[in-house]
């Protein structure tokens, strides 16, 4: 049976979008193409507010934060990270031979300015940084994170903004990240296998620098058919139709009315966690796309499966937390009252097994 997703990703993806997305293929070297490419890249300008350079590639956004890595990297790095997916880059960097120097701040806990003066080498060409941490529900304060990053030297700043971009404002003109890196399953309310980077003229400059950048996610060779309003490669065609027509959505409600869409269904499940459960984040720290439920013993099993049985799904913990939390996702195309049927069905289940 089909069920309704309060999860971290893929998230709900509404029958409209579906729809929009059924159009007719087209071939992704011609004219029809170039016109969807360039549309979607304006309207990303326009929700986004950024004038910074925007390539699209079929994958996971994984695949663009490598792309940082290999394009902006040479010898070192630094990753900051306070969750599984700052671990994660944390790895990329690994794998890809370099060397990479690590701030590692306390799961649940907020990345701040102290945890970073003084902690960045000169030799450290660029930093990555996760905005939102889905393993464990923090929000961190970005434009704060930007500051201390910059004044400790000149290196790249990259940013992850996977589960942010689309539901939370990320000042990116205040910020100036060198990369923002999102994909479309997330608050965008696409079905995966889009990737999506925002890239400064700083990265592009340092690539060219930078031996072994690869082929499929070359910043530069991106850069050479984008310039033309086309896809280094065969492209993901109608999760492109998809992301026009949810852009439009967007557009359509207002960016600000989005964000703030988002932040009165944050509220609404913080209130049902904290007289349930407890919230695993730092107070004053919190996701506005999802929220890590802190349960402690708990039949999570359980609980997950009747709510599947009643139609509704929501993600187990992730990481180190797995055990001791669950997740709740509220973000893309969700309004307050699918919030309310959530609570409401894990109410009764909660009532079921007493």
């Amino acid at each position: 049976m089909s069920r309704r997703l309060f999860t971290v990703g893929p998230v709900e993806v509404f029958p409209d979008t579906l729809q929009a997305m059924a159009k007719p293929m087209i071939i992704h070297r011609g004219k029809d193409y170039q016109q969807v490419q360039k549309a979607v890249v304006e309207k990303l300008h326009k929700v986004l507010d950024t004038d910074m350079e925007i390539y699209l590639s079929p994958a996971s956004a994984t695949g663009f934060l490598e792309s940082c890595v290999r394009c902006g990297v040479s010898k070192k790095m630094l990753g900051i990270t306070n969750g599984s997916f700052g671990d994660r880059w944390q790895q990329i960097g690994t794998l890809n031979g370099k060397l990479v120097d690590k701030i590692e701040v306390e799961w649940g806990k907020a990345v701040r300015k102290e945890h970073i003066q003084g902690k960045i080498g000169k030799d450290i060409e660029a930093v990555t940084f996760v905005s939102n941490e889905s393993s464990t529900g923090v929000l961190n304060p970005c434009l704060e994170v930007a500051e201390a990053v910059k004044a400790e030297g000149d290196p790249l700043f990259f940013v992850d903004g996977v589960t942010s971009v689309g539901a939370v404002d990320l000042q990116l003109k205040k910020m100036q990240p060198d990369a923002l890196v999102f994909g479309s399953q997330k608050a965008l309310a696409l079905p995966p296998g889009l990737a999506i980077i925002c890239v400064s003229p700083r990265l592009l400059k340092k690539a060219e620098k930078v031996e072994n950048r690869g082929y499929y996610f070359d910043l530069l060779e991106i850069k050479k058919f984008a310039d033309k309003d086309l896809p280094l490669t065969t492209p993901a065609v109608s999760l492109l139709f998809g992301l026009d027509y949810q852009l439009d959505k967007m557009l359509k409600e207002g960016v600000s009315a989005r964000y703030q869409r988002h932040a009165e269904m944050t509220d609404m499940i913080h209130k049902w966690a904290k007289k349930k459960f407890g919230l695993y984040a730092e107070q004053g720290f919190r996701s506005k796309t999802l929220t890590a439920v802190e349960t402690g013993k708990f039949d999570f099993g359980a609980f997950d499966s009747a709510l599947k049985a009643k139609g509704f799904e929501i993600s187990n913990g992730y990481g180190k937390i797995k055990d001791n939390t669950f997740r709740i996702g509220h973000m893309g195309d969700l309004v307050p009252k699918d919030i309310n049927d959530l609570t409401k069905v894990m109410d009764e289940v909660l009532e079921e097994m007493k």
